[in-house]
C-alpha cells in the first residue's frame, strides 16, 4: 500500500512538471509565425532572435484600418494615432509589398497574393504583439543593432516622434510635424518603440494593402488577438477623382479622357473595377454578418465620416470599447474646418472635410461618372451611393448623391 502511494505521488509531482513545462514553452513564445517567410525565399533570421513576449492576458484591443488609396485612410490612422494610450502605425505593410513585390514577375497571380497575404498576416500578429524586430525582415537595408532610418512614414506616428523613442531639443511635450520627425530624430530604436508599445492599452494599425475582409479570417479568429477591423469606403467615383489628381502620371490616361472628351482605347480600366470588386466582395461579407465577425467589424463610409466627424468618431469608439481622447477631439475640430491651402500634401489631412468629399463631382466629366456607375454599379448600391443620371444632376451640389443610411458595427 505505501509503494502504491508513494507512486502515484511520483507520478502527480511529474505531471505537475510536465504541464508547467508546457505552459512556460507556449508563453514564452511571441505568437508570430514564419511560413510566409520561407515561402518567400527569404532568410528566417529573426524568427528565434525576436523578443519572446507573453501571451495576450490583458487583452490589449488591436484595431486594423482596413482601406484603399485614397479613401481617406490618413485622416482616421489620425483618429487613433492622436490618442495618448494608442501605438500607431502607419502602412508597415509597405515593407512586406516592397521586399516582395520584386520577386514577383507580375505580383498578381493566386499563388504571388498568397505570400504576400501570408507574410502580410505574419507581421501583422508580430506587431500587435509590439514585437517590432520581426519587421527588420522587410526592412532595405536590414537595420544594424535593431536601429534604422527606412520605416516607412515613421513622421505620421506620433509615439515614434515623441519621447521617449524620439528626443528631439525643446519641451517635454513637443510634437514634431512629420518631415521634422525624420530630420530631427535621426535612427528609430526599435527596442525602444516595442517597449513604448508595450506600455499603451490599444494598437492600430492602417493599411491599404489587404485587398478583403475575408483575408483577414485567420487574425479575426485567432483567440491570441483582440482584433476589430474598421473598415473605411468611399464613392469609388470620388476615389478615381482624387487618384487621378495624387497620381497623375499612373492615371494619365483617365485625365486624358477628361480633357479632350474622348476615351482612350488602352485604357486600363481595372484602376476602377479592382476598387469595386474589393469592396464588394469586402462589404458583401460584412453585411451577411457572419459568426467569425461578431463585435468584430464596423463599416464606415467616408461620407459619413467627413459630414458629421466628431459623432461618427465617437460612434467608432463606442464599438471599440475605448474612452475617446481629448486630444482625438480637439484635432478633429482643428483638421475638419482648416484652411484648404493647409491640406495640399496629397497625404495631408487638414482639410474642410465635408467639401473634400463632394469635390469629385467637379473633377470628371459626366462620361467618366456614367462609365463608373456602369462599371460600378453593384457595390454603390449596396454602400448608399445615388446614380447621377445627368451633367445637371451632377454638378449640382445641392443634389445629394449618398443616401442616409445607418451601416450599424456588427456586435
Amino acid at each position: 500500500m505505501q509503494c502504491s502511494w508513494k507512486a502515484v505521488l511520483l507520478l502527480a509531482l511529474a505531471s505537475i512538471a510536465i504541464q508547467y513545462t508546457a505552459i512556460r514553452t507556449f508563453t514564452a513564445k511571441s505568437f508570430h509565425t514564419c511560413p510566409g517567410l520561407a515561402e518567400a525565399g527569404l532568410a528566417e533570421r529573426l524568427c528565434e532572435e525576436s523578443p519572446t513576449f507573453a501571451y495576450n492576458l490583458s487583452r490589449k484591443t488591436h484595431i486594423l484600418i482596413l482601406a484603399t488609396t485614397r479613401s481617406g485612410s490618413s485622416f482616421v490612422g489620425q483618429l487613433f494615432n492622436q490618442h495618448l494610450d494608442v501605438f500607431y502605425l502607419f502602412e508597415p505593410l509597405y515593407h512586406v509589398q516592397n521586399t516582395l513585390i520584386p520577386r514577383f514577375t507580375q505580383g498578381k497571380s493566386p499563388a504571388d497574393r498568397r505570400v504576400m497575404l501570408g507574410a502580410s498576416r505574419d507581421l501583422l500578429r508580430s506587431l500587435y504583439d509590439c514585437d517590432l524586430y520581426f519587421l527588420e525582415n522587410y526592412i532595405k537595408p536590414p537595420p544594424v543593432n535593431h536601429t534604422t532610418d527606412r520605416i516607412f512614414r515613421r513622421g505620421a506616428s506620433r509615439v515614434l516622434c515623441s519621447r521617449p523613442v524620439c528626443d528631439p531639443p525643446g519641451s517635454a511635450d513637443l510634437v514634431l510635424e512629420e518631415g521634422d520627425c525624420v530630420r530631427k530624430c535621426g535612427l528609430l530604436n526599435l527596442t525602444v518603440a516595442a517597449e513604448a508599445c508595450r506600455e499603451r492599452s490599444h494598437v492600430a494599425i492602417k493599411t491599404v494593402r489587404v485587398p478583403e475582409v475575408n483575408d483577414l479570417r485567420a487574425l479575426v479568429e485567432d483567440p491570441r488577438l483582440n482584433l476589430k477591423v474598421i473598415q473605411l469606403v468611399r464613392d469609388p467615383r470620388g476615389i478615381l477623382a482624387s487618384r487621378s489628381e495624387t497620381f497623375r502620371d499612373t492615371y494619365r490616361l483617365w485625365r486624358l479622357w477628361y480633357g479632350t472628351g474622348r476615351k482612350p482605347y488602352n485604357l486600363d480600366v481595372t484602376q476602377l473595377t479592382t476598387v469595386c470588386e474589393d469592396f464588394s466582395n469586402s462589404v458583401s461579407t460584412g453585411l451577411m454578418r457572419p459568426p467569425w465577425l461578431k463585435g468584430k467589424y464596423m463599416l464606415v463610409r467616408y461620407e459619413d465620416l467627413a459630414r458629421n466627424p466628431m459623432k461618427k468618431t465617437e460612434e467608432i469608439y463606442g464599438f471599440l470599447g475605448i474612452p475617446l481622447d481629448s486630444h482625438v477631439a480637439r484635432w478633429i475640430q482643428n483638421n475638419t474646418r482648416g484652411d484648404p491651402t493647409l491640406g495640399k500634401h496629397k497625404y495631408g489631412t487638414v482639410r474642410n472635410s465635408a467639401a473634400t468629399a463632394e469635390k469629385w463631382r467637379f473633377r470628371l466629366s459626366y462620361d467618366i461618372v456614367a462609365f463608373a456607375q456602369n462599371a460600378c454599379q453593384r457595390v454603390l448600391a449596396q454602400l448608399g451611393y445615388k446614380m447621377a443620371n445627368s451633367e445637371e444632376e451632377l454638378k449640382n451640389p445641392s443634389i445629394s448623391l449618398v443616401e442616409e443610411r445607418d451601416f450599424r458595427p456588427f456586435s
